[in-house]
């Protein structure tokens, strides 16, 4: 093979080519290496590790005149996310009606609550430049949505979404809420982590259907949350029966209770049941919510009661 030499580091030892041991490293050396490894120096950098990073963390600090924010969540769409955040919000008021409430859509790439609150056009700025949510229902509500065009889509990279996030959490002028209901886009991503690490926030409210497919991201979805130390409030299980209304025929469509053998897993506990029904789909595409439209029917008691189960485990509001 030629004259070759080949050293290795083994233990402290050296070895050439051959396995013929060499002088060993210098005892200060060794003695150095021991104590980096020794549990309590080991103990110590993690610690300094886990500081520093703390450093780069944002500080939560409250939205201006806002008691407490509720998160609404999935962890994909097309679960009903939105269409339960704006029910929730109209449920909170109409079970309190001494309560102020509020509306602020984060979903930058697909605002919903526009059209769910039938309200368009430019919020107005106040003396101190901040924008005033548009009103309807009774509930101020702030989206993406208003400061676009309806069919312009956001074409946007992550720091321009994360300074428009920004915008709408500090530079909105919401009077005095008891609650803001924020709904929050599908997934775990930047915005999810920006919300929760600059606002504190009372509870998360993590919605899905019964499908397994749906429950296997919710998981993710309240795992995260409780990585960033939010309270999860509960699940709803959204669509969770269909009615026939001719026959009255009740059908699973999505799987029976897959929510509740997902809020076992995580030792939570399921807010309510959404039903799947063609009022709740028809009042939501027009613009006139079902607990504000039809507040009488099965379908808006469902969405009171979780209102109710959400207000009973959100810990005090801070005086």
């Amino acid at each position: 093979m030629g004259s070759w030499q080949r050293v290795l580091h083994f233990g402290g030892v050296f070895f050439r080519g051959g396995g013929r041991a060499c002088a060993p490293l210098g005892g200060s050396r060794v003695l150095a290496c021991r104590r980096q490894l020794s549990g309590a120096e080991n103990e110590t950098l993690k610690q300094r590790r886990t500081e520093i990073m703390s450093r780069g963390l944002p500080k939560q600090k409250p939205i201006e005149g806002v008691k407490q924010v509720i998160v609404v969540a999935s962890g994909k769409g097309g679960v009903g996310k939105s269409t339960t955040a704006v029910n929730l919000a109209l449920a909170l008021a109409a079970n309190d009606s001494s309560k102020a409430i509020g509306l602020l859509d984060v979903d930058v790439y697909g605002p919903s609550i526009p059209k769910m609150m039938n309200l368009k056009g430019n919020p107005e700025l106040s003396q101190s430049n901040l924008m005033r949510p548009l009103l309807n229902y009774g509930i101020a509500c702030m989206s993406m949505g208003f400061l676009v065009e309806e069919t312009a889509p956001v074409v946007w990279r992550g720091l321009m979404v994360m300074s428009a996030i920004e915008k709408l959490l500090r530079q909105v002028d919401w009077g005095q809420l008891d609650y803001l209901v924020v709904d929050m886009p599908p997934g775990t991503g930047d915005v999810q982590l920006s919300v929760s690490q600059n606002v504190p926030i009372s509870g998360a409210v993590i919605v899905s259907t019964p499908q397994d497919i749906a429950l296997m991201d919710a998981h993710k979805g309240a795992e995260m949350f409780r990585k960033v130390h939010v309270p999860v409030l509960g699940l709803v299980q959204n669509m969770s029966v269909f009615q026939c209304p001719k026959c009255k025929h009740r059908t699973h469509i999505f799987g029976a209770d897959g929510a509740r053998k997902l809020a076992r897993v995580l030792d939570l506990d399921v807010l309510g049941d959404i039903p799947l029904h063609l009022n709740i789909r028809e009042a939501s595409d027009t613009g006139q919510p079902i607990v504000f439209s039809q507040p009488e029917s099965d379908e808006a008691k469902a969405y009171l009661r979780v209102a109710a189960e959400v207000v009973r485990r959100l810990p005090p509001p801070p005086q």
